[in-house]
């Protein structure tokens, strides 16, 4: 489900994918357009460097004119200028930064995030053939307690090489290395600290459509970080429930914790003396 197509009712133009934007070097963002440039080469440079700016919305969750001018060494009014472009286009919508905890004085920073038509031109995804298949599931073999079972069962199909990430990682670097393995898949993840633990967070979903019908896959994720790092995780947010990022709470381990989950960890599957 990684490959590459614009669907229909995107503004995309163009023969530029939104996913081939690597490395894309700044000539000339801030400077006047040079008078006498072939239009179909200033066109393509202008819809590579919009390319760039969804792209970075896209690994890094949604974004204000600061940040994605900070992140792609542009100008914030070049930046504006693509953004209004991708807004035309209903590739990226603004929203009000969302704020958790207390709310600080003055007007909430305004972000731009993708649109699920912005989201869709990075990957073409077969989610009605994947939302049958689950309608199938639980129509022919026992409803929901089936759906969870295949969510279950899907989770624990990618269980290894995460797990193989987080028992190599020391235990304060074990979110970072989740959030590494998660971004092979296409899960676009990072992990930063947060009060008393810390926040993985998914900028990009691959099944969120389909997650939208069936939270099912959203749960069984969660209780797979939660087993995999040996503490209680608390989701606040999913892509498939319209917010711009998941974001899973980690609280922060205490030594005696560590040690009841390796001691778990060492005699599971064991039976008792």
């Amino acid at each position: 489900m990684h490959g590459t197509v614009h669907p229909p009712g995107c503004g995309l133009s163009g023969s530029e994918e939104l996913r081939n934007n690597g490395v894309v070097k700044n000539v000339g963002e801030a400077r006047e357009t040079p008078t006498g440039a072939p239009q179909e080469e200033l066109a393509t440079g202008e819809r590579s460097t919009r390319n760039r700016v969804a792209r970075s919305i896209l690994d890094h969750g949604p974004s204000t004119v600061a940040d994605l001018a900070g992140r792609l060494g542009l100008t914030q009014a070049a930046v504006r200028r693509h953004l209004d472009a991708l807004v035309a286009d209903d590739v990226v919508e603004a929203r009000e930064q969302r704020v958790y905890g207390a709310r600080t004085r003055g007007r909430p920073a305004k972000v731009f995030a993708l649109t699920d038509c912005g989201r869709d031109a990075f990957d073409q995804s077969y989610d009605k053939l994947a939302a049958d298949a689950m309608r199938w599931i639980a129509a022919r073999e026992g409803g929901d307690e089936a759906v969870v079972a295949f969510a279950r069962a899907r989770m624990a199909a990618q269980a290894e090489a995460y797990r193989r990430a987080v028992e190599a990682a020391e235990p304060e670097e074990r979110a970072e290395a989740l959030a590494k393995a998660l971004s092979v898949d296409g899960y676009a993840a990072t992990a930063r600290s947060a009060p008393v633990g810390e926040q993985l967070c998914q900028h990009h979903c691959p099944v969120a459509h389909v997650a939208e019908q069936f939270p099912q896959l959203c749960e069984a994720e969660t209780e797979f970080f939660s087993q995999l790092l040996g503490t209680h995780v608390q989701r606040l947010a999913t892509i498939a429930h319209g917010d711009g990022v998941c974001t899973t709470f980690i609280p922060k381990i205490s030594k005696m914790s560590e040690s009841t989950h390796n001691a778990s960890a060492s005699t599971a599957g064991r039976n008792p003396a």
